[in-house]
């Protein structure tokens, strides 16, 4: 009895990994551009940048020649000081050590006052000439998020916090007082915010759920399995789970949009026009106006680390540049 329930355990388990299917483009092209080393892999990444196995990392900016303490992770370039944390209870500006009793995992910084999230879905402001918290508020926890955790962003006289189960906080730089609670996505699990941009005077949000825009005082939402999100002047752009490539307006009316079946995307860059990387080892790269694109092959590893600022994309050990 118990080898025949072994048997037809591996029967169905062997129907059910037969029937999934991939993105299998009949013309491709070789990919024109070349690859370059960065001599390191990247570890682990958020939003804002990765941190590399020798102890460096990747910015905005590029990869560093600075090194962080050892076994302290990447979480921004902010201002132009570094700023990192040991994923347990410190977190360093530079070369400046706090101590915060929680594990950080985004922070920003701007004239010295330090917007911070925590692990335990807790935010505050954190003076560092007078070494003193200004400001703690305490939300839900969550048990469960997405790496690609956004950082709070200065916004004139407002931080925007992105926490953990789905909200942004805004809170006055002034007198330090939550003045708008904006929910993105109350609902699914992975609802952290991986996505806080403020683009031509319009807040674009987004979790692995939802994408939000609020401008002018008006509020859109958006329902999309999100896999990436970028933006590119006034464009929006979203790779989705189920394949999908579209292009948005910053009030998120779709532009254009088209589908490529069974594909499954990492991320999206935008060099001279828009590029997809695909999980089966392709680049899709896709006209401005969305008429044509061309599908190249390109050496990459679903178990590879991606990171993308711009127009280039950084992947495990290497970078390349789509422009």
């Amino acid at each position: 009895m118990r080898h025949l329930l072994i048997l037809i355990s591996a029967i169905i388990l062997f129907s059910a990994c037969s029937k999934k299917q991939y993105f299998e483009p009949e013309d491709t092209l070789s990919f024109n551009k070349s690859t370059k080393s960065i001599d390191s892999y990247i570890v682990s990444f958020n939003r804002d940048g990765a941190t590399l196995d020798n102890g460096q990392f990747i910015s905005a900016q590029g990869v560093s020649s600075i090194k962080m303490p050892e076994g302290f992770q990447f979480l921004n370039l902010s201002e132009g000081k570094v700023l990192s944390t040991n994923i347990k209870d410190k977190i360093y500006v530079d070369k400046k050590e706090i101590v915060t009793n929680t594990a950080v995992v985004a922070a920003s910084l701007k004239d010295d006052i330090l917007a911070i999230v925590n692990s335990d879905n807790s935010i505050m402001a954190y003076d560092l000439r007078d070494g003193k918290i200004i400001f703690k508020e305490y939300l839900t926890k969550s048990l469960a998020n997405d790496t690609r955790i956004a950082a709070p962003y200065f916004m004139q006289n407002l931080i925007l916090f992105p926490t953990l189960d789905g909200k942004i906080l805004v809170v006055s730089a002034q007198n330090y007082k939550v003045v708008r609670n904006i929910i993105v996505d109350a609902d699914s699990q992975f609802n952290n915010i991986i996505y806080l941009n403020v683009v031509n005077d319009t807040l674009i949000a987004a979790s692995s759920k939802k994408v939000i825009s609020v401008g002018d005082g008006i509020l859109n939402i958006k329902q999309y399995d999100l896999s990436d999100i970028i933006a590119h002047g006034k464009d929006i752009y979203l790779a989705t789970i189920d394949g999908q490539i579209i292009k948005t307006d910053i009030s998120l009316n779709v532009m254009n949009r088209k589908k490529y079946k069974f594909a499954k995307f990492y991320a999206l860059a935008y060099g001279d026009s828009l590029y997809a990387l695909e999980s089966q080892g392709y680049m899709i790269n896709i006209s401005d106006d969305f008429k044509t694109d061309k599908i190249y092959d390109f050496s990459f590893d679903e178990e590879d680390k991606v990171i993308v600022f711009g127009d280039t994309m950084y992947i495990n050990d290497e970078y390349v540049k789509l422009k």
